[in-house]
């Protein structure tokens, strides 16, 4: 499965942004779709899933209530809806896609595709 992130940018503290991420060369069908972030000087983590297995979504605490992950399975895409965005949102977010049991969802090592990644830079 090849991955594309977008929807990244500029905005403002309490802005919104979009971010989409699409598949190529495969469906999505069967995967489990994540998005984590790493910001400068950090590891990459865990933000948020829509798990297949129970088609339920999980949040990173710092995150929930604020984000909203998605799943169009017509357009093969898996989108994340941003609110209330923080300075401490600034980072490049990356999709991942893989087929984790539940308890590893968070787990970066359990997705073995991903996108590039795009970069969400947020101004206080």
């Amino acid at each position: 499965v090849q991955l594309q992130a977008s929807g990244g940018g500029l905005v403002q503290a309490g802005g919104s942004l979009r971010l989409s991420c699409a598949a190529s060369g495969r469906s999505f069908s069967g995967y489990t779709v994540a998005w984590f972030r790493q910001a400068p000087g950090k590891e990459r983590e865990f933000v948020a899933v829509l798990y297949i297995g129970n088609m339920r979504t999980y949040y990173d605490d710092s995150v929930k209530g604020r984000f909203t992950i998605s799943r169009d399975n017509a357009k093969n895409t898996v989108n994340l809806q941003m609110i209330s965005l923080k300075p401490e949102d600034t980072a490049v977010y990356f999709c991942g896609a893989g087929r984790p049991i539940l308890s590893s969802v968070r787990s970066l090592t359990s997705y073995g595709y991903w996108g590039q990644g795009t970069l969400v830079t947020v101004s206080s």
